[in-house]
């Protein structure tokens, strides 16, 4: 530091040239200036003088004040000036460790934790001082071997927020070992203010001894979201803060499949609070459109709850079979199961007491469960219709009684026995049975069974052998109190006691609630679930779909994320082998989500170090180097002295200045030396180029190209796409305007339907945020032509990975792609305008890869269709815009391959029918087209 300045040098020894300043001083006051060269002629009379002792004339105070400051500058700038926004770390001697939180509680504050640890890496990197670099993320296989501080900064620069807590005890084991063979000089631990429940820091404390130990703090945690509900009146959510967390509101988004928000809700604290509850207040249909709650501003993991089906309010129908519901209704079976049912779910009641009506009616409304209770014999129809809409993946559930135990339909998932077991019965007990503990497999499992919860009748399942896989929970002496099978994407569902109170007490307690809660939630996914089709438990697995990253974005997931099992994911946390995020197929998927109820944000307690432990808090800005500061300053310090050296020797004389013109000149020089310092106010008027682009793109209809940076593939791009233009105003009633070269990192997208992106294998990656430009551009409905234009060279390495087609990978592999398909014959792009067959461009060989057709309804959080169904991507390697190219004579530039005039006219097909698709959907498959398109077809 500097006189209590953050100014710091990196060679701080060459300010010891500054004591040379009186030296440079004396030289100045004793060099004289140039003297001024004046014409006079009668030099003559000066022949005869006698010369005598001459004295120099002295240079001017300021000149010389002038040229100290500009030496005492040139001696600073090489003296390295760094302006720092907070004091240098303690490094210690020998082994400096380095441990860094990763955790999603980073993801707010990682830049700063980075900056301020690149900081500290670079100085131990000059003095050459080992590190052992270490991440509380990155789990105990990391290496704890002290290495080159260059080495830990690539570690550093690769590493990024992990989508789960910091797991810092895992760090032990191999921090111990470390310390027995290279005891660290002092450690660092760059913190993100939370604490753990684990003993890492008592650990540490012991391990190290009395090494000095320096802790970041202060970095702004981010808010964390747990405990969705779905409830009767509004979805809800527990929002957690950090104690020292200064935001007292958030704002809380829900988002659909699409990340359209359906709704946006404020959260307050309470002085002092750390949690607090919001509420979704939509209509349940809305509500279960919902797909993902999160925190605005809070881009991190734990600030994102994801929604499944699990969690989306059913609407259930109910049917008794009972006809003194009405005359004793807070008695009935119904009641019971309104009651139970109703704080998560919408019940719907039919209008007609005829089963045989009533069922098809409640279908119709779109039940996800239909309840039966004590409904015995159903009609034949009834059953062909309840079975055809489990099947489809309808629910059904039943409860026994009278009618029930004097026999039933085939829509049971286990043969009863004629007749009901009861106490005191043929077929008894002594003494009523209890609930056994539910199996595992079960949906029931880990349900706490309730001691008082007693049975004293039942319906009996005939014993089979799948009769044990069957059964979802059972009593003490074994026998099964309910049952289950899977028919289709549905299942049915049998208690095998009334809904009532009749038959046992189970509908009082609470493990009933909790029982339905679960049936409902297992409804209606058509991921892998928790029974196989045999109604036996299953063992299947939920793979990752899409996971969450530290900063709460949807990614692919990484290679050593493991399956969860279909029976064990109701347990499951997030972690390293198990991200939160979805789990399952695109036909249904699981939802892990990362905070549970009984965690929350702490702060960081360092008692266990015992007053050893040096807290300080983070940068609040990267340091400025100032030595191109301090150089500027100086070359401006030298033009202004040439230029007062230039005016004192009469320069101005020369070109017939004189006094008060030499003066203006003087001050304007330097005005203009003064004014080349300043920066350029920010409110400068800007060019108007984009505004008139948007104008023009706004005004007519154009087609864009992407700009690749190599002039040769830009230039064809442009040729090609006027030649097509100059084709659709000669054969549509299209007229679009000149073709616009797109810089797709700068440049507006909305303005256009269709970008033609040629790919350059040597091109760099765009950056995330282009990648979050293009995928908003596909999600809003655009449509981007990929060209590899290598199909040729694929084709003679026999399909091989081309340059071209690896720099395509690398760029979709961090954009939501939806899965493609080459364009069947029955897609509306082989009809568009022309009726087409094949794709050809300056190749023939490569198919047009297009959304593919069959899944493209079950992905909504793909970026898909706006209403119009365009695909938001098309993929050739045919080099479209190479059979387009005319030159400015009116040529094509480039031949065919093979040269056809046939190929290259098909070529311009291809390129209106892409055109038309991406401007006006697939209106062609409208019902009105069919019997032009049949008559054009010959059929």
């Amino acid at each position: 530091m500097l006189a209590g300045l953050p100014l710091t040098f990196t060679a701080p020894l060459i300010l010891a040239a500054l004591a040379l300043l009186p030296v440079i001083w004396w030289l100045l006051r004793m060099t004289p200036p140039r003297p001024r060269e004046i014409a006079f002629p009668p030099t003559r009379l000066l022949l005869g003088i006698d010369q005598h002792e001459e004295t120099p004339q002295r240079s001017p105070w300021w000149l010389t004040l002038l040229r100290l400051l500009l030496a005492a500058i040139l001696i600073i700038a090489l003296a390295g000036p760094v302006w720092r926004s907070a004091d240098p770390v303690e490094t210690g001697q020998g082994v400096l460790w380095m441990l860094v939180d990763n955790g999603w509680t980073s993801a707010r504050g990682w830049d700063a934790q980075v900056s301020a640890a690149e900081q500290i890496l670079m100085a131990a990197e000059q003095d050459s001082q080992p590190v052992l670099f270490a991440a509380t993320a990155e789990g105990p296989a990391q290496n704890f071997t002290p290495e080159a501080a260059a080495s830990a900064l690539e570690k550093l620069r690769a590493l990024e927020p992990r989508p789960y807590p910091p797991r810092r005890s895992e760090l032990n084991i191999g921090l111990r070992e470390a310390a027995r063979s290279s005891p660290p000089g002092a450690v660092v631990w760059l913190s993100d203010s939370t604490s753990t429940r684990d003993s890492f820091l008592t650990d540490l404390a012991q391990t190290i001894g009395q090494v000095p130990v320096t802790v970041l703090t202060g970095l702004e945690t981010p808010m964390g979201l747990k405990d969705l509900a779905n409830d009767a009146d509004a979805l809800s959510l527990t929002v957690v803060r950090h104690p020292d967390q200064q935001l007292s509101s958030a704002t809380l988004r829900a988002l659909d499949l699409k990340g359209l928000v359906l709704g946006e809700v404020q959260a307050s604290f309470d002085a002092g609070a750390t949690e607090t509850r919001a509420s979704f207040d939509l209509p349940s249909e809305l509500r279960n459109d919902i797909a993902r709650v999160e925190i605005s501003g809070q881009a991190a993991a734990g600030a994102v709850q994801l929604v499944d089906d699990s969690w989306r309010r059913r609407t259930v129908g109910l049917i008794s079979g009972q006809s003194g519901d009405l005359d004793q209704p807070l008695l009935s079976p119904v009641y019971y199961l309104e009651r139970a049912l109703a704080p998560f779910s919408d019940i719907r009641r039919p209008r007609d007491s005829d089963i045989a009506v009533a069922v098809p009616a409640l279908i119709d409304q779109g039940i996800s469960v239909l309840v039966l209770a004590d409904v015995g014999r159903l009609p034949d129809t009834t059953v062909q219709t309840l079975r055809e809409w489990v099947q489809n993946g309808g629910t059904l559930v039943r409860f026994a009684g009278p009618r029930t135990a004097g026999g039933s339909d085939e829509l049971i998932p286990v043969r009863l026995r004629a007749g009901d077991r009861s106490l005191g019965g043929s077929l008894s007990w002594k003494q009523p049975q209890h609930l056994a503990v539910f199996p595992e497999g079960s949906p029931f499992s880990g349900l706490k069974v309730p001691e008082e919860v007693a049975v004293t009748r039942q319906v009996l399942a005939e014993p089979t052998s799948d009769l044990p896989d069957r059964t979802w929970a059972m009593l003490e002496d074994g026998t099964p109190l309910v049952t289950a099978v899977s028919i289709g994407a549905g299942s049915v569902v049998l208690f095998h006691v009334t809904a009532d109170s009749s038959w046992s007490n189970l509908p009082l307690s609470g493990v009933f609630l909790n029982m339905l809660r679960r049936i409902l939630a297992v409804s209606n996914v058509a991921a892998a679930s928790e029974t196989a089709e045999d109604g036996t438990p299953s063992q299947s697995v939920l793979p990752p779909l899409r996971l969450l990253d530290g900063y709460g974005r949807f990614g692919p997931p990484p290679v050593e994320v493991t399956p969860v099992g279909a029976a064990a994911f109701r347990e499951a946390q997030a972690s390293r082998r198990t991200p939160p995020g979805l789990y399952g197929t695109e036909d249904g998927f699981r939802a892990l989500n990362l905070m549970q109820s009984d965690d929350a944000l702490m702060p960081l307690d360092l008692a266990a170090f015992e007053g050893d432990a040096t807290e300080a808090p983070y940068p609040a800005s990267d340091p400025l180097d100032l030595r191109s500061v301090f150089f500027t300053l100086a070359f401006l310090l030298m033009v202004v002295d040439a230029i007062a050296v230039f005016l004192l020797a009469g320069g101005l004389s020369r070109l017939g200045l004189r006094g008060r013109a030499a003066s203006m000149a003087f001050a304007i020089a330097v005005g203009g030396m003064t004014l080349a310092t300043i920066t350029p106010d920010a409110a400068r008027a800007q060019s108007t180029s984009a505004e008139l682009q948007a104008l023009e793109s706004t005004l007519q209809t154009r087609l864009a190209y992407v700009l690749t940076g190599n002039p040769e593939i830009d230039d064809t791009s442009a040729a090609g796409l006027s030649g097509l233009t100059q084709f659709l105003a000669e054969r549509t009633a299209l007229e679009p305007g000149s073709p616009i070269a797109i810089d797709i990192a700068r440049d507006e997208l909305s303005f256009y339907s269709l970008l033609y992106w040629p790919i350059d294998p040597a091109a760099d990656k765009p950056d995330d945020t282009t990648i979050a430009r293009i995928d908003t551009f596909m999600r809003n409905g655009g449509t981007i032509l990929f060209d590899t234009r290598d199909h040729i060279n694929a084709t003679a390495n026999e399909f091989a990975s081309t340059p071209a087609t690896l720099k395509l990978r690398e760029i979709l592999e961090d954009l939501d792609v939806p899965p493609l398909e080459p364009v069947p014959l029955d897609h509306v792009l082989t009809k568009a305008f022309y009726l087409l067959d094949s794709f050809p461009g300056r190749y023939a060989t490569s198919p047009l890869w297009v959304e593919s057709l069959e899944e493209s309804t079950a992905r909504g959080d793909r970026p898909v269709r706006a209403g119009d169904g365009v695909s938001p991507i098309l993929i050739t390697g045919n080099d479209f815009a190479a059979a387009w190219a005319i030159s400015e004579t009116g040529e094509f530039m480039f031949p065919t391959v093979p040269n056809s005039l046939s190929q290259r006219d098909y070529a311009f097909r291809s390129g209106v029918n892409i055109v038309m698709y991406g401007l006006t959907g697939n209106y062609k498959a409208d019902q009105v087209h069919i019997p032009a398109l049949l008559e054009r077809l010959g059929q």
